[in-house]
């Protein structure tokens, strides 16, 4: 069993790997709103490597593309085996997929928060996907890959995860994708996933934490908040807080809610060790 979260729970970063993402085509100079609970999280710097060095260090670090939308997410997913890419970053993360398949890589798994759905999920709890939907259509996991995964996530939910293109933030319109589609959870990746892997041939997986349960509504500020490429557009936030100080509060048990669901990525990382399981 996991510990209980608690603010004083001692987060150690010493059990994962940075170098495959501090030579990546990506600039995390932009830091996401959950960054803010921890100083110790590591800055990168963008760098430049040649496409034959990077496709090098796929094939030999990389046996997993992960597809976050989040800085911090990505953070937390990168490791040995894993090459993590958030969504949104424009033309280099079709180059840096792309670039995995050509090296050998077979598989892609979505990772980070999501929006809960089923009414009984909390802030921390986990999802294993058992299928994706996107829009009407739903396609089943790697049967295997997920088995292996809620082997390793004590207490993890096996269920089905729908992708969507916008933030689902109201409780009216969360219970209705519920009911209509059978989702127990929401985000912004999953059905990306599905669309590379059918494109690519790659096996796939989702595994998701819970970070606003089905009956809370997301405030306006939050939504604004998330940037192009994971990172947070502060001005955005601060913004629409002095135009709509009514939603301070809710903000406030918002970012509970993400530190605790930030907690519960760490640690459901560690359990799922290199390569997330994969084979």
């Amino acid at each position: 069993m996991w510990k209980k979260f608690s603010p004083r729970t001692s987060l150690s970063w010493t059990s994962l790997s940075w170098s495959s993402l501090s030579r990546s085509a990506f600039s995390w100079s932009a830091l996401s709103w959950p960054d803010f609970f921890d100083d110790t999280l590591p800055r990168f710097a963008f760098s430049e490597a040649s496409e034959q060095d990077r496709a090098s260090e796929f094939a030999a670090d990389n046996a997993v593309v992960a597809l976050v939308g989040l800085t911090f997410e990505a953070k937390i997913a990168a490791g040995p085996g894993v090459l993590a890419i958030c969504r949104g970053g424009g033309p280099q993360t079709a180059e840096l997929i792309q670039l995995a398949v050509r090296a050998g890589c077979r598989s892609i798994i979505s990772f980070g928060v999501a929006g809960g759905l089923a009414p009984d999920l909390v802030p921390g709890d986990c999802v294993v996907a058992s299928a994706i939907i996107d829009q009407a259509a739903a396609r089943a996991t790697d049967p295997l890959w997920s088995r292996n995964l809620l082997e390793a996530i004590p207490n993890a939910r096996h269920g089905p995860i729908i992708g969507v293109n916008h933030v689902v933030s109201d409780p009216a319109s969360k219970q209705k994708l519920h009911a209509v589609t059978g989702a127990i959870a929401v985000d912004m990746e999953s059905h990306l996933v599905t669309r590379l892997a059918a494109l690519y041939g790659l096996a796939f997986a989702a595994v998701r934490v819970v970070v606003d349960p089905a009956h809370r509504p997301v405030p306006s500020a939050a939504v604004l908040a998330m940037g192009p490429g994971g990172s947070a557009d502060l001005a955005a936030m601060l913004y629409d807080v002095l135009e709509r100080p009514s939603q301070l509060v809710a903000l406030m048990r918002l970012a509970a809610d993400i530190y605790a669901a930030r907690a519960a990525l760490i640690r459901l990382r560690r359990a799922v060790g290199p390569c997330f399981g994969w084979r």
